[in-house]
């Protein structure tokens, strides 16, 4: 039989353990936050601009060592943005994506030296994913409420190709630069950066419409953001991100697109 100071010392060893692993979790995690704030002008002569839902996708793939996890927001991204035309660095936005229009699509493979299998939708998975995020049938009502957007609050605009749109000649008149600004998802802000192109259609010198696209993917880590293995609402998993390492990457890298119309 084990002596009593030695199951004593057991037990507090994994005490000690357990409560690392909570600190280096609690550690890596983003503010709290609340829903962003709306948009405003930063100058009195900025064009407002109107998301097209119908026009705007959200993707990302996020690739592990034996699966390969893509996903689709289609028709899923909202918002508006504010764009000062003679001057781009004087521009503001929120933009929000809808992750119950999230599907998921995964390429898995039984070890590293063997091909992915072939691309498919998983209802399982997809499942699996809206406990992760909070956002399924079982979660309540204000809360999946509040985690269903990942919204981005522009900031800044940096580094533009062009910082006069109006000086650019013809009907298409495209820029590239380095926008920065608040991401809020599952209730955690965080602050994040992307090289995007922005093409604006004119017609004479009016402008129509302004397509944005991000040219590098936007790094969003999951456990930065609390989106880790769930089995129901408000349980976790007994498997973690770390322990699911060969399947699930640490972070996924979004790509955005999406057109949005002048307007009055």
């Amino acid at each position: 039989m084990r002596h009593p100071q030695f199951a004593t010392a057991l037990l507090a060893l994994a005490i000690i353990v357990d409560l690392g692993c909570q600190q280096k979790s609690s550690d890596s995690l983003a503010p709290r936050a609340s829903a962003l704030a709306s948009a405003k002008p930063v100058a009195a002569d900025s064009a407002k601009f109107e998301v097209d839902r119908a026009s705007s996708k959200a993707s990302f793939l996020m690739d592990a060592p034996l699966e390969k996890i893509s996903g689709e927001a289609l028709k899923s991204i909202q918002g508006e943005l504010f764009i000062k035309l003679s001057d781009v660095t004087q521009s503001s936005g929120l933009v929000k994506v809808d992750l119950l229009d999230l599907s998921i699509y995964q390429q898995q493979r039984k070890d590293e030296k063997q091909e992915y299998a072939t691309k498919v939708r998983n209802d399982r998975q997809n499942g699996h994913m809206r406990t992760w995020f909070e956002i399924s049938d079982d979660t309540p009502a204000d809360v999946r409420a509040k985690n269903r957007y990942v919204e981005f609050k522009l900031l800044k605009v940096a580094e533009p190709s062009q910082t006069n749109v109006t000086e650019l000649p013809g009907a298409e008149r495209k820029i590239t630069a380095t926008v920065t600004g608040e991401l809020l998802l599952h209730g955690r802000k965080t602050t994040k950066s992307v090289k995007v192109e922005a093409s604006f259609k004119f017609e004479g010198d009016q402008p129509r419409s302004v397509t944005i696209k991000t040219l590098e993917p936007l790094q969003v880590g999951l456990d930065e953001h609390d989106v880790r293995p769930r089995e129901a609402f408000g349980k976790l998993a007994q498997a973690t991100l770390a322990s699911l390492g060969k399947k699930v990457a640490e972070k996924a890298p979004v790509m955005l697109e999406f057109t949005a119309q002048l307007k009055p």
